[in-house]
């Protein structure tokens, strides 16, 4: 078999670097979106700012109330775009340098992150590293088929590929 048959088979690691998925703010699409993403090999963390919230996580992924270090090997997709700690969310993720950043929120309403940053005095470029809309557009509406969808988007960015149907 080659290479690429083992990986397929689950005979060879898919991926010799290791990720990490930040999933921000506990919610019913951050736990499809944990429990997916560790199906597909990332390190998964779930950040919390609000301990009343903490226990809203998948089972074996402990909720954080303060952001884990975040560097090179660090996708971060913040799942609630209404939170009034999103600015500052943002904010905090930006300076740790993660791989990719994304909001959740629909394509066809401003997002209010760039506000947000803006009023935090945010520079520009680092604003415009945040991603809005996330994931592959395949008309998701429910948390797992947008967790879904997201994971996907992440794996074509991670791949270097254009996602979707255009190859």
């Amino acid at each position: 078999m080659s290479e690429t048959c083992d990986v397929a088979h689950g005979a060879a690691p898919a991926d010799p670097a290791v990720r990490t998925l930040v999933a921000v703010f506990a919610s019913p699409v951050s736990r499809h979106l944990l429990v997916f993403a560790r199906e597909l090999g990332y390190h998964v963390a779930l950040y919390e700012p609000d301990p009343a919230r903490a226990t809203d996580g998948p089972e074996g992924v402990e909720a954080d109330t303060t952001l884990p270090p975040l560097d090179g090997t660090a996708d971060v997709v913040v799942t609630d775009h209404h939170r009034p700690e999103l600015g500052e969310v943002l904010k905090a993720a930006l300076a740790g340098e993660p791989r990719w950043i994304g909001v959740l929120g629909n394509p066809r309403h401003p997002g209010p992150h760039v506000a947000a940053l803006q009023g935090l005095g945010v520079p520009e470029a680092d604003i415009a590293r945040v991603h809005r809309p996330v994931g592959l557009n395949i008309g998701s509406r429910t948390p797992p088929e947008i967790a879904i969808a997201t994971l996907a988007g992440l794996l074509a960015d991670r791949n270097n590929r254009p996602g979707g149907f255009d190859f």
